[in-house]
């Protein structure tokens, strides 16, 4: 009878906390970059909701553990949406794979299946799976089409909601003119930056000024020649406070010849009237990404990947909205960033090399099969990327530069993730909207760790493999010193 209590009490008390925890929601986050834990942008656009969302989730069952996490905590995510939203979010969760009605309403919505290898009785397959939602508030929808195991989970919902709530979005202006790529070939940042602005080109050579409604304009890998008239606009549009992103090329390399030049389209002596220097020289770096080779050996040919200094890898930021949760972001041919204005701006290096860096003086001649050694790298830390705040006339203003024109454009080397993030970090920064920069990059992309020193290697390695057993021994020895005490005592006179 009172183990009988007992179980019932037991019950009682689980069942009663699952009743409160859904009011009641909270977890304990111990992950590094609290990946489990809200931003204060996703708690404010939740509690200014209006009008009710839902989110129809569309996840297939039985999949593998760690494809079947990333649906657990998608809906433990839902979970804390409806309850900070007060009711405003709901959402359901169905299996496409169960109905073909219900898998062709996905695919007819956007969401289409992956293929994901299963290992099943000692062998492997491959199994047809959904993972996507869709967003849907009043006649509006939005569309999740695959939600990446890893991935910033919480970008696509939050920034999916305010995409559908927020009804006026601001201006964001893209600088055209001068051979700059158009919105086609910055596809992958115009994807992002659309979700929050409407982005609009300039042709900044057929305009009297730059439109007042444009208080973040961008430019991206000029290619022409400005002329006075053309700077003047720029510098009449940072008088007046507005902030520009500038990403252009002092230097520029041709791999099919082996040869570097310098670059020179008039920006370079308008930042320099700033204090902003950008020198004609290619920046070096160990840290560095691979070109492909073409070799022989006897009749045969194969490509080989080679270590290229003229491809800086950054994989360290200062702490700065802008650049937190990047992992990497990768340059091609960059040059270094230096900042001799005075006291009336403030320069912030934004992205900088690695402890062993260099440069190299254009013009210049790449050898692929040179041996690079540590005296090749002399400097340490050179911006690449800076920001510059203060009075460029009568109202403060923001200027970020980037030493690389082509970094974020897609098909280059903006094809890395955080490239884009970069850039599309900066003008949400630069457009005061820092709210949901860090959430982009809310999630793992790389952490490879053959990059860490061999020290901590080997310390993960050690502990991975020895702790749980250590544990099991300790737990062994604590009830093995338990037990022994307990015969002790029962063999006393008195024990009864």
């Amino acid at each position: 009878m009172k183990n009988t209590v007992s179980v019932l009490l037991v019950a009682g008390i689980v069942l009663l906390v699952n009743v409160l925890s859904r009011q009641l929601f909270f977890r304990v986050d111990l992950t590094e970059g609290k990946q489990y834990t809200l931003s204060n942008a996703t708690k404010n656009i939740l509690r200014d909701l209006e009008d009710p969302v839902t989110v129809k989730a569309y996840f297939s069952q039985d999949l593998p553990a760690n494809v079947a996490k990333t649906k657990r905590d998608f809906q433990e995510m839902l979970v804390e949406y409806a309850n900070l939203s007060r009711g405003y979010v709901d959402y359901e969760f169905v299996n496409p794979n169960e109905d073909p009605a219900i898998e062709e309403e996905a695919v007819q919505n956007g969401i289409s299946p992956v293929m994901i290898n299963v290992r099943e009785k000692d062998q492997a397959k491959q199994q047809k799976a959904f993972l996507g939602a869709i967003i849907k508030l009043g006649e509006q929808q939005e569309v999740i089409p695959f939600v990446q195991p890893g991935g910033p989970m919480e970008y696509a919902l939050t920034t999916g909601i305010k995409k559908l709530a927020v009804l006026d979005k601001p201006s964001i202006g893209l600088i055209q003119g001068h051979g700059e790529p158009g919105l086609q070939e910055l596809s992958q940042a115009y994807q992002s930056l659309s979700i929050l602005y409407n982005v609009e080109a300039i042709d900044l050579p057929s305009v009297g000024e730059i439109d007042a409604r444009f208080k973040t304009v961008a430019m991206v890998a000029p290619a022409d020649s400005f002329g006075t008239t053309e700077l003047a606009k720029l510098d009449a549009f940072l008088g007046r406070g507005g902030h520009l992103f500038l990403a252009f090329d002092r230097v520029t390399g041709d791999l099919s010849n082996a040869s570097g030049s310098a670059v020179d389209i008039g920006l370079a002596a308008w930042l320099a009237g700033k204090g902003i220097l950008v020198d004609d020289s290619f920046i070096t770096d160990a840290s560095c990404g691979n070109v492909t080779v073409q070799q022989r050996s006897g009749f045969l040919t194969f490509n080989n990947q080679v270590s290229f200094p003229f491809l800086p890898l950054v994989n360290s930021f200062p702490e700065h909205p802008i650049t937190d949760g990047l992992e990497q972001v990768i340059f091609e041919f960059a040059s270094p960033v230096r900042f001799m204005g005075d006291s009336t701006l403030r320069f912030t290096p934004l992205v900088s090399t690695s402890e062993k860096s260099g440069s190299v003086k254009a013009p210049t001649y790449f050898d692929i099969q040179k041996q690079w050694t540590a005296t090749d790298f002399p400097q340490q830390h050179i911006p690449i990327a800076g920001l510059v705040e203060g009075n460029f006339g009568s109202v403060p203003g923001k200027l970020i530069v980037v030493a690389d024109g082509n970094f974020a454009v897609s098909g280059q080397r903006g094809q890395n993730p955080d490239n884009v993030s970069l850039f599309v970090n900066s003008i949400d920064w630069l457009s005061d909207d820092t709210g949901l920069i860090e959430l982009r990059t809310k999630g793992v992309s790389s952490r490879p760790i053959d990059e860490l020193e061999d020290g901590t290697r080997s310390l993960l390695k050690y502990m991975n493999f020895l702790l749980p057993i250590a544990l099991i021994l300790i737990y062994g020895f604590l009830r093995g010193q338990k037990s022994k005490s307990e015969r002790m005592r029962r063999m006393q006179e008195r024990w009864v």
